[in-house]
């Protein structure tokens, strides 16, 4: 018969060592006690949520007014600019040469400084205007696409204008060396001397664009948008290539692979020189007499596009004050230095022309074509010697030669009646001579004469 087992104190009391916790199996009602008060506290948190969240809210935004209130309070012109933030923007004041060397100064195309103005859209045009605080903005380097494809030059964002940020390659320099932050006040500053460490080939577009952005206003962070300020896109070459670059513009004297489309020792410049074009002034003079045989020199290759390009870009030299004087047995002619006439002289007279005939326009041209074959025979003078002379008949005084025309034709002994502004016409000994200021107006580069 199986033993029974006895309960002793040891086994209830927790004190004791030989403890043993007895389960407890709950009840029935105590479960669902427990269920109603869960479901109770949820029912009773979904119903306070949206109330505490929208108590949060409005203290919140209740604080950020009076802040902003505060802040505006103490800068009435802030006020007034951070309502309207599109209408102020930074702009340079030129444009930068097409192409830029690494270690060169970064110039204006003319060679000038560059400067940065901070200027007004709200009316026409840009309209310089200057914050009652200084303004402090960094230079840095776009890429070359940035903006290309659209026909408002402001058209972007921040954030659109910060992602198009060229930074150095691995490696490399920073990409500008120099002065990058400037303090601007009264609404202008000057770019102090920066310079590129490194081209811009590595790029998908091959180019680059200066940017100039706000960094600070006063002396808190920036709370009035400006405008970030960007450059026309350009090339950045090694400084090795600086020997053979193009000139913007071109002196008369420049060799004339110094020209657009022309390349040093290349096709175009072996077929020009071998016909005796060295420089720029020997290509306009022959593109003024002959048009057709200076393209016929530089052959099929050099389209409608490259002669347009390369023609304009010789064009905008600076022509300069002298003048070369070719004369006959009764013609006296007065041409600029890439062979336009300036003034003619047939039999004593001064004879300008307002509309030529054909023939009389043959008549001029051949004695052009005759000067330019003999060109280093012609005289040379200065057409801003002393002002403009006065001729006279006689003891009356006729009239001044226009402003191009001064003190070296006193030499040439004219009996010439002038006409005054209004150009009548003058009974010259040859039936060809009509009215006007000048012989020729420059000549059509497509044409010729």
């Amino acid at each position: 018969m199986a033993a029974k087992r006895f309960f002793y104190d040891s086994d209830t009391d927790p004190n004791q060592p030989n403890y043993k916790r007895i389960r407890t199996t709950p009840s029935f009602a105590s479960v669902i006690k427990q269920v109603v008060m869960v479901k109770f506290l949820d029912n009773v948190s979904s119903a306070l949520e949206p109330m505490l969240r929208r108590v949060v809210h409005e203290e919140v935004e209740s604080g950020l007014r009076r802040y902003s209130c505060r802040t505006i309070t103490r800068s009435p012109s802030l006020r007034i600019k951070a309502l309207e933030p599109s209408n102020l923007r930074l702009t340079f004041n030129k444009k930068l040469s097409p192409t830029i060397f690494t270690g060169s100064k970064i110039v204006a195309g003319d060679g000038h400084n560059l400067q940065i103005l901070l200027v007004d859209t709200s009316g026409e045009g840009l309209v310089p205007t200057a914050l009652p605080y200084p303004i402090k903005v960094e230079i840095v380097v776009l890429d070359g696409d940035f903006n290309s494809k659209q026909n408002d030059q402001t058209s972007w964002t921040h954030e659109e204008f910060n992602k198009s940020i060229v930074k150095e390659r691995t490696g490399r320099r920073p990409l500008l060396a120099g002065e990058l932050n400037f303090t601007m006040r009264d609404g202008v500053v000057s770019v102090g001397e920066i310079e590129f460490t490194d081209n811009s080939s590595w790029i998908r577009s091959g180019k680059f664009r200066l940017g100039a952005k706000l960094v600070q206003i006063g002396t808190s962070q920036t709370t009035v948008q400006i405008t970030e300020a960007i450059t026309e896109s350009f090339r950045v070459k090694d400084h090795r290539g600086e020997l053979y670059k193009k000139h913007y513009p071109p002196a008369l004297g420049d060799e004339v692979w110094r020209l657009e489309k022309i390349g040093k020792d290349g096709t175009f410049h072996k077929k020009l020189s071998s016909n005796g074009i060295n420089t720029v002034q020997d290509f306009l003079k022959l593109a003024t007499v002959d048009t057709p045989k200076l393209r016929t020199i530089l052959g099929r290759g050099m389209s409608d596009k490259i002669w347009d390009a390369t023609y304009n870009h010789a064009n905008s030299c600076e022509k300069g004050s002298k003048l070369y004087v070719a004369s006959g047995a009764n013609y006296t002619l007065f041409l600029s230095p890439i062979c336009q006439v300036v003034r003619a002289i047939i039999d004593g007279q001064i004879c300008p022309t307002r509309d030529l005939t054909g023939i009389q326009k043959a008549n001029i041209q051949n004695l052009v074509k005759y000067a330019y074959a003999n060109w280093s025979s012609l005289e040379e003078v200065d057409a801003r010697v002393n002002g403009p002379p006065l001729l006279t008949q006689g003891e009356t005084v006729v009239d001044q030669y226009p402003n191009v025309l001064y003190q070296q034709l006193r030499s040439y002994q004219l009996n010439a009646i002038l006409t005054d502004a209004s150009e009548q016409l003058v009974d010259c000994n040859n039936d060809w001579i009509d009215s006007s200021s000048y012989i020729f107006t420059p000549a059509d580069h497509n044409g010729g004469f």
